[in-house]
């Protein structure tokens, strides 16, 4: 899906890290929502109260999820899953645009 149709967009961004993340949440008629952002490149960690889908519109990033012990590539047009009340941490290799959706 390359847009959203009838939906609220929230201005106020949501800042991380001295904001070099940025996100901004779009919500739909049924209440559910996603937040679209920009990565710039750099080290995060985030933690999770819903399960979320992290899609990848541009950009290149590392992955550490979770019970895993490899750091995984994920790129413009993949995805990868995070469990509900968990963290993550990303390398940031390029500017990433993304799309996270919140399961639950």
């Amino acid at each position: 899906m390359s847009e959203f149709a009838n939906v609220t967009v929230i201005k106020k961004a949501n800042v991380y890290f001295d904001g070099k993340v940025t996100s901004r949440k779009v919500v739909f008629a049924d209440g559910s929502f996603k937040t679209l952002g920009i990565m710039l490149p750099g080290e995060y960690e985030f933690g999770t109260n819903q399960a979320e889908l992290m899609e990848i519109m541009q950009g290149t990033m590392q992955v550490l999820l979770p019970g895993e012990t490899a750091w995984k590539t994920v790129q413009a047009g993949e995805s990868f899953d995070v469990p509900a009340n968990a963290s993550f941490k990303l390398v940031v290799d390029t500017i990433v645009d993304y799309c996270c959706s919140y399961i639950g």
